[in-house]
């Protein structure tokens, strides 16, 4: 979590939360595309295979929304 960039671990937290890419764009006022892009780094980074995994990821490390 460490590599993650502050816009990354917000992605992140929307993602494991059940959100779609575009409500998370809409809420952040960014592109869908960006989302997807920060979506993939985050899945990368984590060594994430899915969202179950990251899920998992988050409640392991007990990160949470600020």
């Amino acid at each position: 979590l460490d590599t993650l960039t502050a816009r990354e671990r917000e992605v992140l937290l929307q993602v494991v939360t059940g959100k779609l890419n575009k409500q998370i764009a809409g809420e952040l006022g960014i592109a869908e595309k960006t989302i997807k892009v920060h979506r993939g780094r985050v899945m990368q980074k984590m060594r994430a295979n899915s969202v179950a995994d990251l899920v998992r990821m988050v409640e392991k490390v007990g990160l949470s929304a600020p």
